[in-house]
This record gives C-alpha cells, structure tokens and sequence, in this order.
C-alpha cells in the first residue's frame, strides 16, 4: 500500500502510507498523479489534505532508486501537477517532513503541522541537492537567509519556528488530520493565497552571497553539493523561479551519479543497517537504566557525559578523593560547556550533572545494569579493576572495558559469569565521536550484545561489531596506515607533503600531524609493552622521536615543532637530525600518488581484516574509519574506494 483515499463530504483525504518512513517512491509517484487528476474530476470535492500514515509524514525520496535511472512521473513533475490543482491541497504535517516530503508540502496551497514537527531539506547529506523545488520554493516562503541553511547546511526547523517564518500556516493541537479538515473547510470560504512559486523574491546582497558561500565552502570541505544548493538558490533568486527550478534540476541530475553522492548513498545504508545486526533479529536485550565508569580521566569523562546526555544515571568510581574531585570537575566543565554554546539550559547543565555519583567506593556499583572499565591501558590494571567487579557487581550486570588494543578475554580470566563480558570502544572525546566498536568474546551471550547494540543507539552513536586482534578494526588499520606513512618517510618523501596529501585528499589533518595531536608516546608504550611481552617489534622513528623527549604538542615538538600557545605545526630542524640515519635522500612525490600509497594499505589491512573474520563487512570497516579516524565521508571510506578500483 502507498497511499489510501478517504472522503470527509467534500474534504478528500490522501494519505501516503508506504512504511517505514513513507518514502516518495516510483509507485507513490504515479498514484498521486493519478489521484490529482481524479480529485479534479470529482464535482463533489472542494478541498484535499494531504497526511502521513504512522509515526511521520513523510521522511523523503526513496534513496534506493537513486542507484536506477530516473523514473516518470518525476517528483517535480508530481508537485507541478499539484500546484496546478483546481483544489487546494493542504499538507497536514507530523513528525518530519524531510528532503522529498517537504518538497511536496511546498507545492500545496497550505502547510499546517502538529506540534514537535521538524522540517528540513538534508539532501547535501547524501551528495545532492533538493531536486524538486526545493530550493526555488522554501525561500519564497521563508526568505533567502533563512532558508539558506536549511537548503545548504542541513538546518532543520520546528513546527514553531516554521510558524512564525511563514512555511507553516497554522499548528494543530489535538487530531491533526480532523483539524486540517476544518481548516480546508474554512480556507476554501476565503481568497485563497498564492502558491510559493507565485511569491516575490527579494534578492539578497552580494555580502550575503559571498559571506554564505565562504562559510558553506568550509563546511563542505570537498562535498560539492552544499555549494551547488546555493548556486540554485543564487540562480533562482537573480533569474526567476522558472530558470531557478532548470538549473535546481540539471545541478540534481548531475550530482545525483556523481561518485560522492554514490559513497553517501552507500554509508546511509551502511548506517542504517548497523544499528542492529541481523544476527540479533529477535534477541531481547538486557534492560540498561543505570551505568557504571570506572575511571575519571578523558576516557571515562567523555563516556559519562555521553550517558547523561542520554539520560542515564551514572555512578563514576576513582582510586582516590583527588581524582574523584577532578572528574567531578572536569564533567561539570563538560556541561558548562555545553551551556556556553547554547546546546543546554543551566538548569539541564546542573540536572546532568546531579545525575551522576561521584565515589571512591566500588560497593556503589552494586545496583548498576552495565559498568564500564575506562582505566589506563595496562593489563595488570584492568584485571585488578575486574576482580574487584567480579565480587560486587550483580551476576546478570553486564561488564565491559573501553580497551583499545587489549584482547577482553585475558582481563577477566577467572570472572564469573564471563558470559556478560564484552568490550565497549568509545573514541575520544567520547560524547562528540559517534563510533563505538562492540567487542564480543566467545562467552558473550546474545542478549549482553544486543543490549549493547541498544545502549549504542541509545547515545546516538553508530555501533560496529569487531572480532578479537591486536587494535580490532580501527587501531589495526591506524597502525597500518601510520606505518605507510612512515615507509614513505624513510624513502625521502618529506613529512610536511604527506601530511598535505592527506588533506588535500579530505582529511582534517595528516597522519603526523595526529599523532602531534594525540601524542606519539601512545602509540610509543604500546609497542614497548609489546616488546616487554618478547614480541619482535622493530624500532620506528616515532620510537626515537619519544626517547628523545618530541612526543608531539604537549611537548613543543614532535614529527614538528610548535611555538608555545599556537599548535601550528612547523617543519623540525630537530626531527630532521634525528631521523637522518631512518631517511633516504629527499625526493618529491606527487599528492595523487601519496593518498594512492597510503588508502591501499588501508584497504589492504581491511581485507585482511575481512579475511579472518575480525569485521563482518567491508561497510562496517568504512564506518569505523569514517565516524572514528577522520576518512572524509563523502570519500565512502578505503573499502568503498578499493571496490571502486579507485585505490
């Protein structure tokens, strides 16, 4: 079923009911062509109201069909043919109405929405533009500065501000669709207003075109769609709404079989389809409404604030009363800063923060659901931390650590119930970074795993499931990509061009210039550790960076040298000395052919991965790069470029 066909005496009632999100598909298409035309036909109606079935209106085009050529009747054409009724359309709008779904609603004659509707146009998220008008009607409605980003910068609206900026007419309380009847009928009683395509358009100031397209341009960072929007938008309000909706369109078309839009596409679905495996399909996850930290360092902070920002409570244990202050401190800073920014209310800042435990005592985490170990990376410390969970914690709470490296298996030998062990790999800041890599052991019971799927979706964060290894999927390839990074190195190509290459490439920074960031002693005591352990490790440069005391920023020096409160990286005299005796003579090698060099071994490290079951796929793999190691999204990540052949 796509859309069904009601009457209300002379009011009819189309609604699109095409689950789960009433996407506008093909089918949706011809039936509502099809119903314009009967409606017009029909003596007897006056009006038609235009709903969604279910928990929203309407959350879009139909993205699977963008992989297909384009189908008639097109959405453009069905808004057109809506526009051109002898009956208003009204759209009665609830829950969202996104990309296609306000589209539509902006070729009816009224706009009305429940309250708590959002509305907005988030197509530059998946490489494209609004091809539907949506860029020529919205700021006809709403204004060129409003609607700017909105159509450029993935604004959405509430059915309040959509009120009082004109794209709504009227919120209904109560039962939406009983009231959209009345309006029409009441509406129908009156001059009726003039369709959005029929409304002036004041242009805007070169200012305002300059100043957006600097800022959209920044933001895009390689996404060309953002800019194509107001191109559109530009067009349209300096040429008209027909030449407008012609260049909206062909920049659509054009866009739309673009690589980009391809690997936006293909990490909607990669998304889409994370949030829960279908090996969980009909497992009941274990119920999590309460949550223990262990540990108030950056780690554990950043995973208590991403709790409470979920509104779960939280009970944080630290060795001593010191550390327990500084956490509690560091986390009230968290929430003051996200008061500064406008993100809370003091009062939400202060409930956050009421919301957690602060304590020494680990008899406190005897009555939560799920703790979580976020200690410093050492083995020996961790089991501690798990023997003492073992004898307080509840036989059915779910225990699990943040390692980055360590196998979960070997830091609770000898726990009870090591069916509820698993590991839960939050990335750093832990309440702005959205992956998480789930790590299962072989006791892990099904239910332990969904709930940890749940807790993931629950923080808003985009889980993936990763196998056992040294570093699981991320780190693996970190390590891997570093060391290409550092092959190139040795072979004369100078840090400064492959850090260059990287950007230019779509990453925020380099590989060397993150390491600065993070710190290359990390890393560093990682493979002194593996080393302990009698493992061969060979030495790397990074290792005589740290001996000599350059472990990165908080330093003053690193792969670069930095000036005392400016963390602009510039090219070391010093690291060039001591990395003499590891580096070739200097040679230059083109930007092109760095990224090529340093993807493949990406790729190759996922196909490794792949091969020994450590990832279940290779979009999963692209997930972990892109939502946790910078890959630019819309590149679609190493493995979606290998099956490219593009790397």
């Amino acid at each position: 079923m796509t859309l069904t066909l009601a009457r209300d005496r002379d009011v009819a009632i189309v609604t699109i009911d095409n689950p789960p999100v009433n996407a506008i598909n093909g089918a949706t298409r011809i039936r509502l062509i099809a119903l314009a035309e009967e409606l017009d036909a029909d003596p007897a109606i006056k009006a038609i109201v235009l709903a969604g079935a279910g928990k929203l209106f309407v959350g879009g085009a139909d993205i699977s069909e963008f992989d297909r050529p384009v189908e008639s009747p097109t959405l453009p054409e069905v808004i057109a043919r809506i526009e051109a009724a002898r009956k208003p359309w009204i759209a009665a709008i609830h829950g969202v109405a996104f990309g296609g779904g306000l589209e539509i609603t902006l070729g009816c004659r009224f706009r009305l929405a429940a309250p708590g509707t959002r509305l907005g146009l988030p197509e530059v998220n998946l490489g494209i533009i609004p091809g539907a008008g949506g860029t020529q009607r919205l700021p006809r409605l709403t204004g060129i500065a409003v609607a700017l980003p909105v159509v450029a910068e993935m604004k959405t609206l509430t059915a309040d501000e959509a009120l009082k900026l004109g794209l709504v007419d009227q919120l209904i309380e109560g039962d939406l669709v009983a009231g959209a009847i009345d309006f029409a009928r009441s509406a129908i009683a009156r001059p009726l207003p003039p369709l959005a395509i029929e409304r002036p358009l004041a242009d805007a100031t070169p200012e305002l075109w300059s100043e957006a397209a600097q800022r959209i341009g920044k933001a895009a960072r390689g996404n060309a769609a953002p800019l194509r929007a107001l191109d559109a938008m530009r067009h349209g309000a300096e040429r008209g709404i027909v030449e407008g909706l012609k260049r909206e369109r062909s920049l659509f078309l054009d866009l739309r079989g673009s690589p980009e839009a391809a690997a936006l596409r293909y990490l909607f679905f990669a998304e889409r389809g994370a949030a829960r495996p279908a090996a969980l399909k009909g497992v009941t996850p274990l119920p999590i409404r309460r949550v223990g930290v262990i540990g108030g360092g950056t780690m554990g902070v950043g995973i208590a604030t991403a709790l409470r920002d979920a509104d779960l409570p939280v009970v944080l244990v630290e060795r001593d009363a010191e550390s327990v202050s500084r956490a509690e401190k560091a986390l009230s800073g968290s929430f003051e800063a996200a008061q500064r920014r406008g993100k809370l209310s003091a009062e939400a800042a202060a409930a956050r923060l009421a919301g957690v435990t602060f304590t020494t005592a680990y008899e406190a985490l005897a009555d939560c659901d799920l703790v979580i170990e976020a200690v410093f990376e050492d083995l020996a410390v961790k089991r501690a931390v798990f023997a003492r969970l073992g004898a307080i914690c509840r036989p059915d709470a779910i225990l699990a650590t943040n390692t980055s490296y360590l196998d979960p298996r070997r830091m609770t030998e000898g726990l009870p119930q090591p069916e509820r062990v698993l590991g839960l790999h939050f990335f750093s800041p832990a309440q702005v970074m959205k992956l998480v890599e789930i790590i299962p052991t072989p006791a892990t019971r099904p239910e332990v795993l969904a709930a940890a799927f749940a807790l993931a979706q629950k923080l808003g964060k985009i889980p993936v499931q990763a196998g056992i290894c040294d570093g699981f999927i991320g780190n693996r390839i970190l390590r891997r990509y570093r060391g290409a990074a550092e092959t190139l190195l040795r072979s004369g190509v100078a840090i400064e061009a492959i850090d260059a290459a990287m950007r230019n490439f779509g990453f925020a920074m380099g590989p060397f210039e993150v390491q600065d960031l993070s710190g290359l002693d990390i890393s560093f005591l990682h493979r002194e550790a593996a080393r302990a352990r009698g493992e061969d490790v060979p030495e790397t440069p990074g290792d005589v960076l740290v001996r000599a005391g350059r472990k990165g920023q908080k330093t003053g020096g690193g792969w670069y040298d930095y000036q005392p409160g400016d963390r602009t990286p510039r090219v070391s005299p010093e690291t060039a000395r001591l990395l003499a005796p590891f580096v070739a003579e200097k040679r230059d090698m083109p930007a092109t052919e760095i990224a090529d060099h340093l993807l493949a071994a990406m790729a190759d490290e996922g196909r490794a991965i792949l091969d020994e079951g450590i990832a279940a796929s290779a979009s999963d793999i692209d997930l972990v790069e892109v939502h946790g190691y910078g890959f630019p999204r819309w590149r679609g990540g190493p493995m979606f470029l290998r099956g490219r052949k593009t790397v």
